[in-house]
């Protein structure tokens, strides 16, 4: 049986661009429920930690280092550093750990 990977493509581009499409000819009028507003507004910042988490994870030789750095860098965050600081304290974290262990 013969796959022809232009029709995946296809399929993908469609299902993309419907995706991409529907809420712009479905949607005419601004959206007022404040549930789905806050929905809205959230959804760059989950997807973006959704690609992010397991490549921190899967970044180093040992997912030891990347968790103590990914907590490292949460708390440091929490406490209203930079991200410039954040990351360079992970890497040292993920530095010292890998070096010493």
């Amino acid at each position: 049986m013969q796959h022809n990977p232009w029709i995946y493509l296809l399929v993908m581009a469609g299902v993309t661009y419907l995706i991409r499409v529907l809420p712009l000819t479905l949607i005419r009028r601004e959206i007022k429920n404040v549930t789905i507003r806050s929905f809205l507004f959230y959804v760059p910042y989950v997807t973006l930690a959704v690609m992010t988490f397991p490549a921190i994870l899967s970044a180093t030789q040992s997912t030891w280092s990347a968790l103590a750095a990914l907590l490292a860098g949460i708390a440091l965050a929490w406490f209203g550093a930079s991200l410039f600081q954040v990351s360079v304290l992970c890497c040292v974290v993920v530095f010292l750990l890998e070096l010493f262990l």
